[in-house]
Order: structure tokens, then C-alpha cells, then sequence
């Protein structure tokens, strides 16, 4: 393709490459994001489409799978690569060239609006998903669009703050997974954050686009910037953007369907502030233009950027006249729907409530309980053919099921307006009802929530409403009492003490309830681990100050450096309501044996593994490594390999995780990747705080 890429930059002239590296409003009206191509040369369009939860084509249904952070606590990349492949798909069923997704950024502070679109605190567990769901995409010849690089970890101010971070910390906690991106998925493209690091928006971050992304890690496509984020004409085309997107108006752009909105219904201290949309259609429309016939920009970086437009457009097949293989809300993808929910399933706690039997009658009681939680708000939302309640789902295993609401229904927040109107069934929401028909059950099931979106963060992590008034009344008057938890990540449960068992579910999407009656009854283990650390409060996270979160005049101090997540809790000696890692089981594991042995590479740790309960279930085989012998600060442990092993009653099976001398690496400042010789420690276990194994290494 070089040679034939070489003689279509040079046949195009400068209006013809200007219209190439910037959006236009696709004529379908299906797409999120689309460049016209140029039909006198023969360079075709260019369409994208929002996804990480499921395909977004304008005014179109698909499959509403569950949330990334979901899928992330399944902790099974090869799950990801399925689920990565039926994006895929179901993009190219509309006829879309590209996925803008996997969202990869860590997940910092647990206020985050977007923390369910992204999969993790741990750059290892982001990495290895985002891994499985790029390949997985591109697959399907469809393109996936790694975002948001990097460090946009809020939305308070999105456009504007700037994360003050060190270069040691980009590299070991928020680099990596777009890193794995690029040098282990070939992902095809990548979307530049609002924010800027270190003074300095993202587009126009020439250190970061062109010398590490492009120059280190070799990224040879399309740097595109995310919708109105390009700031600049002359410093983002040097720094190494190379298409602006949507490269139209707001009023043109803005979807039928989205709600109504203008600057005073965002306010700044409400955090949902729209985009600083710029007073030209484009910064690399005309302005460009003018820029290089006045010579502040070589017409040979243009060419350059053209010729990584190409270079996608050619890996998805978009020059070959055979049509890409698509198909829509199969059998197969409501399969995987319903399996993702059920595998990101954690049971926080089990007090021998559950599994439920099949006689047992049920109180099903919460606000939201008889709708899917299909996502959060924003750019990620999908609307299904089909979905699934709570309420549907029990009421298809239960022999005796009752509901209440309880307390009036928590608000959805959403950017679309889908011709519903708001339900208002509070009329029927009664605290004492709910009490009574939890007496009369064998066991209550409360299902919870909170209410998570794009553009703005979470005020704290208390359950939304009087959600907890609920739980602490069913509970103190049902015979049993199960939680459900439908949330973005970590909430505070002052109830914790009062009810007999937590299932945490996240945002489950369209199987929703048949999810959730699978796990109930015990048809399937609830296989999930945590990816992130459950603390007490909010207090308990790096995030806790004003100037870590959301920051003060237009920058947020990432002081914790390296210590994100349980590296945080195990430096300042925080416990935490529930670990990284954590999840319980309908079954019991013995690890009868573990070993550490060096190879030629590293090092191979093996664990006999056991089941030695009555029923099939899921164990996830944990590696952390302790770099003791490095001279400067480290975590007390970081996870560096995992395994995920299902296992029937009696079997047993050795699992091998193999590390490698980098695996023991810290980034120095001064010399960059650095392996820490000497004495170091690996950790097996179920979670970061259950150690099962403790060896001394040396590398």
C-alpha cells in the first residue's frame, strides 16, 4: 500500500487534504464521526461510531452489552475478545469503519462520571482487557479507536484542568494500557483526552503525541482528536493531531434526539459544561489552509497525516470492493450479553442467603427494579431491541415473587431524548409496603443504584435518594436480606452489617434480570472479581482533597504519584471495605501447592488448584510482585499476571502464570525503564489483601 499511498497524497491538492483531516456531517445520518474521502482519486470515507457498551448509530437499535467496568470484573480477557468481536460486527452491520472504543483510562478517583465506561484502577487488569477487546474489534475489519489519551480520569472540567502528573507516573500507571494498545493489539487509531497534562491540552502535546506515542511505541495511524478537543491550528497539526473531529458546528451536529442544551443548563460547578466549541467549523479547516500557504505549516506534515488516514482506511478493507460481514442483535451477541453480566457478577458478601432455592418466595424490592439498567449516561448509550428487568428475570425462575418500589425511582440521566417520558411511579413508593412484603418473604431482594453519566462527576458515593433508609428497614424485618448493587463503582454501605448477602452487578445492560436470576438461584457462579478497591468512604481514596479532586484554578494535583487504587490503601495502611480482587464463591478453592521457578525469561509460578466444594464455580489465580529492591518508592504489591479457571466439583488442574524480568521494572526519570535488581517479592493469592503464597526472588 506504500507506494500506492505515496501516489495518492501527491495527486490530492491542498483544499483536497485539508477536507481529509477534519469531520463533516455524514449524509447518512448514522454515524458519530465521518471524513468524506475524496472520489476524483478514489480515497473512500471514513465513518465512526460510538461503542464501548455497544454500537451508537444515530437513531438505530443494537446490543446493549454491559459496561466496561463490568466486563473488567470478569477479569477474563478472552471474554473481552468475544465481546470485542460482536462490537465489531455489529459496526460493520450499519457499515461503520471505526469503534471509538475501548475507553482505557484508570480509574483514579471513584467519583468519576465515566469510571463504568473505563475498566480499571490497575494499568495491568486495563491493559490485558482493552487488549482483548481492541483484537477482538479489529477482527470484525473494523477499526478500534483507543481513547482517552491521556490522564482524563473526571469530567469536572474536562476541557480545561490540567492533570499535573510526573513523568514516573504517566509511564507506570497511565500509559501502559496505550501502550499494550499499540505494540500488542496494533489498535488503529487513537483519541487525544480533552484535558490537558502538565499545562498543556492534549492536541497540541507534541511530547506525548509524536516523540512517545508515535516515535516509542511506532503508532503509524490516525491520531484523531475527541469531539471539539482540537485547540489549536498550527501547534496541534506540528504536535502530532492529525484529524479534527466533528469539524462542524455544534447546532449542525448535535443528533434530533439529543436533548436541548446550552451553556446556562450546564453550569461549571455542576461539571457538565458543554465544549469550548470554536468560532470556525474547523481549526484545520480554513485556518489550516491559511497556515501553510503562509508557511507556519509544512504541506509534507499534511501528507503525512493522509497517509495514516490510508493506512487505517486499507486495514479495515475499505479499498477492496467485498462487503465486511455484519450482523445485528443475534442470538449469539444476546448470549454474550447475558454471560458478561453474569461473569462481572461479584458477590461482595454471603451470609449462606444465596444461592436462592427454587421454592423460596421473594420480596423484590427498589426505586428501579423493574427497568434494565442498560449503561450511564452520555455517548456510550445504546438502545436495545430487547432488555430484560430484574423484575422480568426473577418472575421467570421464582415460584412466589411479590414487588415494591419502596422509594421513588432514582433519575436516569441520558443525552438523548428517546420520545419517553419520564416515569414518575412514586405515587406507588412506599417504605412501609416494602417492610410488609419482606415479612411475608422467604427472602428480600433490594436492587440499588446510583445514577452515573458523561460530562459530570459524582457529588460523593452514597447511594442516590433514600436508598439506604430502604435497605436499613427491609432489613431489619426480612427473614433474609440480599443487596443488589447496580452502580459505576464503589458506594458506601452503612447497611453493610444488617443484610445477609451483596451482589454487586454494575451496569448489566439488556440481561439485566435474566443476569441477575442466573446468579440468584445458583445456575452459574458469580464469577466476578473486583476492579477497583471498594472503600469505606470517599475519603479513603488519593482523591479525598480538593486540589487531587477535582482540582483548583484549572489543575489537579496528582501528588499520589504511583500509589492509585489499593497501592494507595496499602501505603497509608487504609482497610478496605472490600479489596482489589476481591469476590466470593457458590463453591471452595485449595491452592495445594504453589511454586516459583525461574526461566530463562523470568519466572513461572504454579498453583495446584483444587475445587473442593459441591458445585461448578470460578477462581481467579492472582499474581503481585513486591519490588523490594528498587531505590526508590514502590507499591507494596502490584498485580502482574493473572489467570481466570472454572472448575466442576472434585476436578482439579495446575494453573501457570509466567512473569517476566520487566515485571519488576520501575521508570526512572533519568535512565526510563529500569528492572530493579536484586531481592524481590511475588505474592499469590484470591485478591490483593488474600495472600495464599509469599517467595523471595531474585532477578
Amino acid at each position: 500500500m506504500e507506494s500506492d499511498s505515496k501516489s495518492l497524497v501527491d495527486e490530492l491538492t491542498l483544499e483536497e487534504t485539508i477536507e481529509l483531516i477534519h469531520g463533516s456531517l455524514d449524509p447518512d445520518g448514522k454515524a458519530t464521526g465521518y471524513v468524506p474521502g475524496n472520489e476524483r482519486v478514489g480515497i473512500p470515507p471514513l465513518t465512526m461510531v460510538d461503542g464501548p457498551l455497544g454500537v451508537r448509530a444515530l437513531g438505530e437499535q443494537a446490543t446493549a452489552f454491559p459496561s466496561s467496568i463490568a466486563l473488567a470484573a470478569s477479569w477474563n480477557p478472552d471474554l473481552a475478545r468475544r465481546f470485542g468481536t460482536a462490537l465489531g460486527r455489529e459496526a460493520a452491520a450499519y457499515g461503520q469503519d471505526v469503534v471509538l472504543g475501548p475507553g482505557v483510562n484508570i480509574i483514579r478517583t471513584p467519583n468519576g462520571g465515566r469510571n463504568f465506561e473505563y475498566y480499571s484502577e490497575d494499568p495491568r487488569l486495563t491493559a490485558r482487557m482493552g487488549v482483548g477487546t481492541i483484537e477482538g474489534i479489529q477482527s470484525a475489519d473494523v477499526a478500534a479507536m483507543v481513547k482517552h489519551y491521556v490522564a482524563n480520569n473526571q469530567e469536572t472540567n474536562r476541557y480545561e484542568v490540567s492533570a499535573e502528573v510526573s513523568e514516573r507516573t504517566l509511564r507506570e500507571i497511565y500509559l501502559p494500557a496505550f501502550r499494550a494498545a499499540v505494540e500488542e493489539a496494533d489498535v488503529l487509531s487513537v483519541m487525544t483526552a480533552y484535558n490537558r497534562v502538565n499545562g498543556v491540552h492534549m492536541s497540541d502535546h507534541e511530547r506525548l503525541l509524536s516523540d512517545v506515542l508515535k516515535g516509542e511505541w511506532g503508532f503509524d495511524g490516525p491520531v484523531v482528536s475527541d469531539w471539539w478537543g482540537t485547540r489549536s491550528t498550527v501547534d496541534a497539526a506540528l504536535a502530532g493531531l492529525d484529524i479534527e473531529m466533528p469539524g462542524v458546528e455544534l447546532e449542525a451536529y448535535l443528533p434530533d434526539e439529543a436533548s436541548d442544551i446550552d451553556e446556562g443548563d450546564a453550569p461549571d460547578d455542576e461539571g457538565g459544561e458543554l465544549p469550548p466549541v470554536p468560532d470556525v467549523s474547523a481549526y484545520f479547516g480554513e485556518p489550516l489552509r491559511e497556515a501553510v500557504e503562509a508557511g507556519e505549516v509544512d504541506e509534507s506534515i499534511l501528507d503525512e497525516k493522509i497517509e495514516r488516514l490510508l493506512t487505517l482506511l486499507e486495514s479495515v478493507g475499505r479499498f477492496d470492493d467485498d462487503a465486511r460481514d455484519g450482523e445485528l442483535d443475534t442470538p449469539e451477541h444476546r448470549r454474550l450479553a447475558r454471560d458478561i453480566a453474569v461473569e462481572g457478577t461479584v458477590m461482595l458478601t454471603n451470609d449462606g442467603a444465596l444461592p436462592l432455592d427454587d421454592s423460596d418466595s421473594i420480596a423484590l424490592i427498589g426505586p428501579n427494579a423493574d427497568a434494565a439498567k442498560l449503561g450511564g449516561g452520555g455517548s456510550s448509550e445504546v438502545t436495545p431491541v430487547t432488555e430484560t428487568s430484574p423484575r422480568e428475570g426473577l418472575a421467570e425462575r421464582a415460584a412466589d415473587l411479590t414487588f415494591e418500589r419502596g422509594v421513588p425511582p432514582i433519575a436516569e440521566s441520558s443525552f438523548f431524548d428517546d420520545g419517553d417520558e419520564q416515569r414518575d411511579d412514586s405515587a406507588d413508593a412506599s417504605i412501609d409496603d416494602a417492610v410488609a412484603a419482606a415479612e411475608a418473604a422467604d427472602c428480600a431482594v433490594i436492587v440499588a443504584q446510583d445514577d452515573a453519566t458523561e460530562f459530570k462527576d459524582r457529588d460523593d458515593i452514597e447511594l442516590p435518594g433514600e436508598q439506604n433508609d430502604l435497605v436499613s428497614a427491609v432489613a431489619d424485618a426480612a427473614e433474609r436480606t440480599v443487596v443488589v448493587l447496580r452502580t459505576s463503582g464503589p458506594v458506601e454501605m452503612p447497611w453493610l452489617e444488617d443484610v445477609d448477602a451483596v451482589l454487586e452487578t454494575w451496569y448489566p445492560g439488556q440481561a439485566d434480570g435474566e443476569a441477575l436470576a442466573t446468579v440468584l438461584f445458583g445456575d452459574a457462579d458469580p464469577s466476578g472479581r473486583l476492579p477497583v478497591t471498594f472503600g469505606r468512604a470517599a475519603a479513603d481514596y488519593p482523591t479525598a482533597d480538593e486540589a487531587a479532586f477535582p482540582g483548583v484554578d484549572d489543575a489537579v494535583r496528582y501528588d499520589e504519584g504511583v500509589f492509585v487504587g489499593y497501592r494507595y490503601f496499602d501505603d497509608r495502611d487504609v482497610e478496605p471495605l472490600f479489596p482489589f480482587g476481591h469476590g466470593l464463591s457458590y463453591t471452595t478453592f485449595e491452592y495445594d501447592d504453589v511454586t516459583v521457578s525461574e526461566t530463562t525469561d523470568g519466572f513461572e509460578v504454579a498453583v495446584d488448584l483444587r475445587n473442593v466444594g459441591d458445585r461448578t464455580g470460578t477462581e481467579v489465580v492472582q499474581v503481585y510482585a513486591r519490588r523490594s529492591a528498587a531505590p526508590v518508592a514502590c507499591p507494596d504489591r502490584e498485580l502482574v499476571g493473572f489467570e481466570t479457571v472454572s472448575l466442576e466439583a472434585g476436578a482439579e488442574t495446575t494453573v501457570t502464570i509466567s512473569l517476566e524480568r520487566d515485571d519488576f521494572a520501575y521508570y526512572d526519570e533519568s535512565d526510563g525503564w529500569t528492572v530493579a535488581e536484586g531481592t524481590n517479592t511475588v505474592l499469590v493469592g484470591r485478591s490483593s489483601r488474600d495472600v495464599r503464597a509469599t517467595f523471595d526472588v531474585d532477578v
